[in-house]
């Protein structure tokens, strides 16, 4: 049985991929110091013998051994890094600990991937695009992030990341994937995520004003989960070295999506415009011609079909109290 070591395995994404990876017949064992992850997105994993879960901050990962992790070349056939605060609000509030999981955490990440000779897949996202002036943006674009800004913390730490990860496999022959991910939405997401999907929904089934920023002509790009989850194992199964944008390319302004969620919930709740926070993308849309001929991938969940079932997964656990 193949065996793969999952950082960030307890949240939104990391969860998906470890109930997928285990059902692909892999041994998983996540890493999660439960500060942004929640053991409720792996309360049906948890029962299974071919996962595990320790509870630990990758970050201090010097010596794996500590924490019961074998180093032995063999131990591990895949070393996949998600761990990571995704939404502003959460990086925002932990500035150092989201740059130290970018750079320590991926190099810890990295050495036990070097050790036991596994395959590696970093998550990047498209936040190393910064406020893109190409649209939409493409592997080869560099960006244009603002590296003093109060989300540089996020935007660095993964273009360090990447950085790191492509050194370690040119010294020393790692082999490394790297993904791009743009946003996704589905369900799993914490009601206080911070992310656009997740608050509009939270707020349209509390009948609360939905908050937009700015005056919501901003545009995303929203790619369901399983879509997301689909697009990963095909990039780590895949021979792809270098970068490579895994997101939906229909791209939406933040406004039509408040009136898609108000309309799917048939919530009554009106929309509040907010003040835009500093360095908000204007623009963000995935060029995924690259994923589209090497990995034979595209999303199939329209954003009104995963909406409605990201919907409906969040009135049961509201209605529980455990979303």
């Amino acid at each position: 049985m193949p065996r793969a070591l999952v950082t960030g395995g307890a949240g939104f994404l990391g969860s998906h991929l470890c109930r997928a990876l285990v059902g692909r017949g892999w041994h998983v064992v996540a890493v999660d110091n439960l500060v942004t992850g929640d053991r409720r997105n792996i309360a049906d994993l948890e029962a299974d013998q071919h996962f595990e879960i320790i509870e630990h901050d990758v970050s201090r990962c010097d010596e794996w051994s500590r924490l019961g992790v074998t180093t032995k070349p063999g131990a591990f056939d895949a070393v996949l890094h998600f761990a990571s605060p995704a939404s502003p609000p959460r990086y925002l509030e932990r500035p150092i600990a989201t740059l130290e999981v970018g750079s320590r955490g991926t190099q810890h990440t990295l050495e036990l991937a070097r050790a036991t000779g596994a395959r590696y897949l970093l998550a990047s996202t498209s936040e190393v695009y910064g406020d893109p002036l190409v649209h939409p943006q493409p592997e080869s674009y560099w960006g244009n992030v603002n590296p003093v800004g109060p989300r540089s913390v996020y935007d660095e730490a993964k273009r360090f990341a990447e950085a790191i990860a492509t050194a370690y496999e040119r010294a020393h022959g790692l082999d490394v994937r790297i993904a791009r991910i743009f946003n996704t939405y589905g369900p799993g997401m914490a009601r206080d995520d911070g992310r656009a999907v997740s608050n509009f929904i939270v707020q349209a089934l509390e009948e609360r004003p939905v908050s937009v920023y700015g005056d919501g002509s901003q545009t995303r790009s929203f790619c369901y989960v399983d879509d997301e989850v689909r697009g990963l194992l095909a990039l780590f199964e895949s021979n792809q070295r270098g970068p490579v944008n895994l997101g939906n390319p229909a791209e939406v302004t933040v406004l039509d999506l408040a009136e898609l969620v108000l309309e799917v919930t048939g919530s009554r709740s009106s929309i509040a415009f907010d003040p835009l926070p500093i360095d908000d993308p204007v623009r963000r849309c995935p060029d995924i011609s690259l994923a589209e001929r090497v990995l034979g991938w595209r999303p199939e969940v329209e954003l009104r079909q995963g909406l409605a079932t990201t919907v409906e997964w969040y009135r049961r656990k509201h209605v529980a109290g455990r979303a």
